[in-house]
């Protein structure tokens, strides 16, 4: 018989481990997630658009983050509230399919979030908003497709002038009054490397160089790899050449057995150092014979290898990083080949020129493929400071994945609000004739566009309420293109200021910012289990433990 003071508690208590946490019912689990959610889209919401401002972020290992991304910023924020997680996991997923409009899915969620709050403190059930959302995001799909450019299906991936066109706001979202630098030199650098068929476009083919020193506008595009480091030997530039690669490393190769040597004279001593001597020049001869005037090393180039690689005229890099070495064998067709050996006709590579330059006072190894079929671009940027370097750095970044969104589907929505506001003003016709109390759902989520060109407003300082009135009063006239100028504080035709947005960025971030906001309704209950290192079970409250 068990006595009633060892009894558990009732209820979900005598389920749980002691220090459990339980949260249930609208006010505890429901509208503290919203919150959370509404926090976190606060933070990223501010930096929306191009004149959206920065976050300074130092993250656990000390590292300053300056910038606007907002994939960055909830990356290095590491948080911790299970609902907001949701968020900040929708935006890595819009940003690892797209490659830009996180902003755009976690501050939007945010907004659904908020105005699901209205409707619940109003008296509607959680589920009933649900279903409202759920009609309204099948709408607004509907109503993207509407909106698609007529003719913008149709586009050569190879035309500069129509690449920069769909890749100028993803490019100055991020780095405004930049974008005429850089949108050209992405442009350049992704058309060199896009394949035959663009649908199978690489973006880890499009690398970047960051160097410090001088501006922007001394920035270049190199078809080939730009290395960080300098050549190992004397031999510093080399035209038409081909080029063997070692991942092992350029030494004498130890055996993999332990061997003792008795030496009684001198003679035998040097006549083993000889030998020793005669097998790496044999070695590097046979390397030289092949035809290659470039050797690449993965690991340690011995200084022994290194005289004989001077006396045979051979051009010496070395690379520590793999991934790095991977590169420079696409780029060059070269095999990398695992001990120091004589490499074959088909193994080795071959570039138009390897040269070591001064940039900045850094000094990088160029390898120039421009005639052969080149596989690696690299964009050189320059700048004054690290952080400045590292956002541009995220914008070239945002434009090489908008190439690839583009090589998949080129179709383009009006940018500048413009889509949205025609969205929400569609959307709020078609709650009205909805009957159940899902319209009034349908009729908030319309509402919730309004964030979009409100916050593009708010952030260039311009007064939001007339920005909006306007906007609607245009749109109602059938003008479904006009968007917000922002420099000159007006509403225009986004054809003439040539501000498009590509519909598979907005279609995948309204997709996910509906169905982020819908997973975090549909919680009705938090329980947190015992964490490590909580109370025992055997300590009695209140009690001092030994």
């Amino acid at each position: 018989m068990v006595g009633l003071g060892a009894m558990p508690g009732y209820g979900i208590q005598s389920m749980l481990k002691e220090g459990h946490k339980h949260l249930s019912g609208l006010e505890e689990a429901v509208i503290k997630n919203i919150d959370a959610c509404r926090e976190l889209s606060a933070i990223t919401r501010t930096s929306l658009g191009p004149n959206g401002m920065n976050k300074m972020v130092i993250n656990h290992l000390d590292k300053l983050f300056v910038t606007n991304d907002a994939a960055t910023i909830v990356n290095e924020l590491e948080v911790q509230h299970p609902a907001a997680k949701l968020l900040v996991l929708a935006g890595k997923v819009q940003q690892e399919e797209i490659g830009d409009g996180a902003n755009l899915t976690i501050s939007f969620a945010g907004e659904l979030l908020e105005k699901a709050e209205e409707l619940i403190r109003m008296g509607l059930h959680p589920s009933e908003i649900i279903i409202g959302y759920t009609k309204a995001i099948n709408k607004t799909i509907e109503i993207l497709e509407d909106l698609v450019e007529k003719g913008s299906e149709n586009m050569d991936v190879r035309n500069k002038v129509e690449v920069v066109l769909r890749m100028r706001s993803a490019v100055a979202s991020k780095q405004f009054g930049q974008e005429d630098i850089l949108c050209p030199l992405i442009a350049d650098a992704c058309m060199q490397v896009c394949p035959k068929n663009p649908a199978n476009f690489n973006v880890d083919n499009v690398r970047v160089a960051k160097l410090l020193g001088g501006g922007l506008h001394n920035s270049s595009v190199v078809r080939g790899m730009v290395l960080k480091t300098d050549a190992v030997g004397s031999i510093k530039r080399v035209e038409k050449t081909k080029i063997t690669v070692f991942a092992g490393g350029v030494d004498t190769s130890a055996t993999e057995t332990k061997g003792t040597v008795l030496i009684h004279s001198a003679e035998q001593l040097e006549n083993y150092a000889k030998t020793e001597e005669a097998k790496v020049e044999e070695l590097i001869k046979a390397v030289a014979d092949s035809g290659a005037k470039v050797i690449v090393s993965g690991a340690a180039v011995g200084d022994m290898a290194l005289h004989f690689c001077e006396r045979y005229k051979l051009m010496v890099l070395k690379i520590s990083s793999k991934f790095e070495l991977r590169r420079l064998c696409r780029t060059t067709g070269a095999i990398a080949l695992l001990k120091l050996s004589q490499p074959n006709a088909d193994e080795l590579g071959y570039a138009d020129s390897v040269s070591v330059e001064e940039i900045g006072g850094a000094r990088v190894t160029v390898v120039k493929n421009e005639e052969g079929g080149n596989t690696v671009a690299t964009v050189v940027l320059r700048g004054s400071t690290d952080s400045i370097l590292d956002d541009i750095e995220r914008a070239v970044d945002d434009g090489v994945n908008t190439y690839k969104s583009m090589c998949r589907d080129s179709r383009i929505i009006p940018g500048a609000a413009a889509t949205e506001i025609e969205l929400a003003r569609r959307l709020k016709e078609f709650s009205l004739k909805e009957t159940g109390l899902d319209q009034y759902a349908i009729a908030k989520f319309a509402e919730s566009f309004e964030m979009v060109p409100r916050t593009l407003a708010e952030n260039a300082g311009l007064s939001a309420m007339e920005i909006i009135s306007s906007l609607y009063a245009e749109h109602a006239g059938g003008n479904a293109k006009v968007g917000i100028d922002l420099e000159e504080g007006a509403c225009k035709d986004v054809s003439i200021m040539k501000i498009w947005d590509l519909y598979v960025t907005k279609f995948f971030a309204l997709k996910y910012s509906a169905d982020a906001a819908c997973t975090v309704l549909r919680v009705d209950q938090i329980i947190m289990a015992k964490p490590a290192g909580g109370p025992r079970r055997d300590a009695q409250p209140g009690m001092d433990e030994d």
